[in-house]
């Protein structure tokens, strides 16, 4: 398994805007082959913060669902990132 997290900054008025895009794209990726959860949420203290959670049964299923990455549009609106791939070797209850 795999967790891909972490956060994007865009311009704070066009957060709301950002993530509207990326709605189907949320519900694309839960449907997809070995998507176990996705979300891209707004964060509730930083207004121009966006926070990205996806876990994934394996690499190939996450890279067959990912394609070219970001939309044209999309890349050009985040003005800063920072998202990391974590390879997880156990789950247990905390």
């Amino acid at each position: 398994m795999l967790i891909v997290a972490g956060t994007l900054h865009v311009d704070p008025a066009e957060r709301d805007d950002y993530l509207a895009t990326c709605a189907e794209i949320v519900r694309q990726a839960r449907k997809a082959p070995g998507c176990l959860d996705f979300a891209i949420s707004p964060d509730l203290t930083e207004p121009g913060r966006i926070n990205v959670y996806e876990r994934w049964e394996s690499e190939d299923q996450l890279l067959d669902f990912r394609g070219s990455g970001p939309e044209p549009e999309q890349q050009v609106a985040i003005v800063e990132a920072e998202v990391n791939k974590f390879l997880i070797s156990a789950v247990e209850s905390p």
